[in-house]
């Protein structure tokens, strides 16, 4: 895709003490791609998010936010800019739904001024876009795991930042909240990083498809360029087929 990037992971490499968690990595992020992270289990993704966000300095390499070093952006125009959800962020703290999602619009008042009446009706609109309102005063450690997940979720929107680093967001999350996340996603013509493991969903709503193994980037592009039999057998060390449907690609494992 033409155009500077918004995020731009360049030539980073990431060490764990002696493990590689990273090598040679280089992904750039064009404003409104979806971008899936997909791989095997300790293949690099939530390091790599994290590196993205700006929240885990690489070895070496560097990473940009808009063409600027992320370790030379202050960490409020990071958070204004970013919102980072974690796989296992502490969901069980004594806040309301309604408080966390006010949380997430702090970052928008860098001076702790008061919440406004924009940013209770913003809170207001994504209670009911993400289906939360029955939810909206009760505690987080009164709630379901999934429950949990999407006032999290939703936060993240609540930021209004330029761009999403979402890692395994779909967990906890039944059938028709992982669909619908993804969709909103997908639909609000925004920038988003998504670390996941279904390569269906990865297929369905993603413009992009990363795939990392060994800490490495063996894969890049259109999901129906990217996930071939013949790969995610390779990356996944399983029997794999692909079907096209017309509209997109299916990935079918095992027998």
């Amino acid at each position: 895709m033409a155009g500077p990037a918004v995020l731009h992971a360049e030539d980073v490499g990431v060490r764990h003490g002696r493990v590689t968690a990273l090598a040679g990595v280089d992904v750039r992020v064009h404003p409104g791609e979806v971008v899936a992270l997909v791989g095997p289990n300790g293949s690099g993704k939530t390091t790599l998010l994290r590196v993205l966000g700006g929240l885990r300095r690489p070895s070496s390499g560097r990473a940009l936010l808009a063409g600027t070093d992320l370790r030379r952006v202050p960490d409020p125009q990071r958070a204004r800019r970013i919102a980072y959800v974690g796989q296992d962020e502490e969901g069980d703290l004594p806040f309301t739904a309604r408080e966390v999602l006010l949380l997430g619009r702090a970052v928008r008042h860098p001076d702790w001024r008061p919440y406004d009446a924009d940013d209770r009706a913003a809170v207001a609109a994504l209670l009911h876009t993400w289906q939360l309102t029955a939810l909206a005063d009760r505690g987080l450690d009164e709630m379901s795991g999934g429950e949990r997940r999407r006032v999290l979720l939703a936060r993240a929107f609540a930021q209004g930042g330029d761009v999403l680093l979402l890692d395994e967001p779909t967990n906890h999350l039944d059938l028709r909240h992982q669909h619908a996340l993804l969709a909103h996603v997908a639909d609000a013509g925004g920038t988003a990083v998504l670390a996941l493991h279904d390569l269906d969903l990865a297929a369905a709503y993603c413009t992009r498809v990363v795939v990392l193994a060994s800490g490495r980037v063996v894969a890049d592009g259109p999901p129906a360029d990217v996930l071939t039999a013949d790969l995610v057998a390779d990356v996944y060390r399983v029997d794999a087929r692909t079907l096209h449907d017309g509209r997109r690609t299916h990935v079918l494992v095992g027998r």
